[in-house]
């Protein structure tokens, strides 16, 4: 198991194998396509395949899997420790990103990719994954002064780390040091064109013709052009692991409640204050959250950006409280 160690096999992991699977193989999923996987032995790649009765989009780039020795057929995938997934237009089921992941670096440029309406449903997807989230700034080499992005960024999250870095630059990697120590994973997450990729090739110290390809933002409106089409899983230097994701264009809130009360915990706080426990907090008489506002406390612009990720996030939840156990649900087109 010393070589599966590096990978981020632990006791979480290792305390669900019976004793029957023994002689099965643990390996961790590198890459996830139509059919077929990727995974890492913790000495090379091997090509593994779902069992007849699944399919590969039921697993996660970071899934621990057990193969039989020597074979290609996935046994079982072990329980995930923490699972990032995301609702998607139209889809029935959300989307799985990245699973057993420690820290996600949530990346964004100090340009015209910084949205702070978009980081804050990052974080909130983050928080509900159970994955501790880092701000990481890119391009601080463009601006002769980064301070006001970073502080923007601190005021997010109560405790949020924040990391202002040129990508480029030789002590990128060391700036990211404290979270990629032996046996933790990493992953990447932001828009097209951030720097994600550059990310992954200075933490993983690849050679030249190994390196994740990298692109640069449009000069007219600062946005970025796909470089990587899919998730993918690495080894880095220090014995941690790295998993790239391509840019999202849109991230739509679900199912995250815990998630937004954590990212807005001065509004969490303060609502068992009001007067009535119900209070929506935009007209009640006796609201301590709009009493907040008005002496100056909580800005009124943070305040609409709570309203509107609650209003999301009760509209794409899928409840499970209706008769007899049906599932119910506020969103369109969804059975209540």
């Amino acid at each position: 198991m010393t070589a599966l160690s590096g990978l981020g096999w632990s006791r979480f992991f290792a305390a669900q194998l019976d004793p029957a699977e023994v002689g099965l193989v643990p390996v961790r999923i590198a890459t996830v396509h139509r059919s077929r996987m990727m995974a890492e032995t913790g000495t090379g790649q091997i090509r593994v395949y779902p069992q007849a009765h699944a399919t590969a989009t039921e697993f996660a780039v970071g899934d621990w899997v057990l193969v039989e020795p020597g074979g290609q057929t996935v046994v079982r995938r072990l329980e995930r420790r923490t699972l990032l997934q995301r609702q998607t237009e139209g889809a029935k089921t959300r989307q799985l990103i990245v699973a057993n992941v420690d820290t996600m670096f949530i990346v964004t440029s100090c340009n015209d990719d910084f949205n702070i309406a978009r980081l804050e449903r990052y974080l909130a997807l983050v928080n509900e994954a159970g994955i501790t989230p880092v701000i990481v700034l890119t391009k601080i080499d463009q601006l002769e002064h980064a301070r006001s992005y970073s502080d923007e960024a601190k005021a997010l999250q109560r405790d949020l780390p924040v990391v202002a870095l040129n990508a480029k630059a030789p002590d990128a990697a060391d700036s990211l040091s404290p979270w990629c120590g032996p046996g933790q994973t990493v992953a990447l997450v932001g828009s097209s064109g951030v720097g994600k990729s550059t990310l992954l090739n200075a933490l993983a110290q690849k050679a030249p013709t190994e390196a994740q390809l990298t692109g640069s933002i449009r000069e007219g409106d600062g946005k970025g052009r796909h470089t990587t089409t899919s998730r993918s899983l690495h080894a880095i230097a220090g014995g941690a692991c790295v998993i790239d994701t391509p840019g999202m264009r849109t991230l739509h809130v679900s199912n995250a409640t815990a998630g937004l009360d954590m990212l807005f915990a001065e509004v969490t706080e303060l609502a068992p204050n009001c007067r009535f426990k119900d209070c929506s907090h935009a007209h009640e008489p006796g609201c301590a959250v709009q009493a907040a506002v008005a002496a100056g406390d909580l800005s009124a612009a943070r305040l609409d950006r709570w309203h509107k990720l609650q209003a999301e996030n009760r509209a794409n939840t899928v409840l499970h409280c209706g008769p007899r156990g049906n599932k119910t649900s506020n969103a369109k087109g969804r059975p209540r």
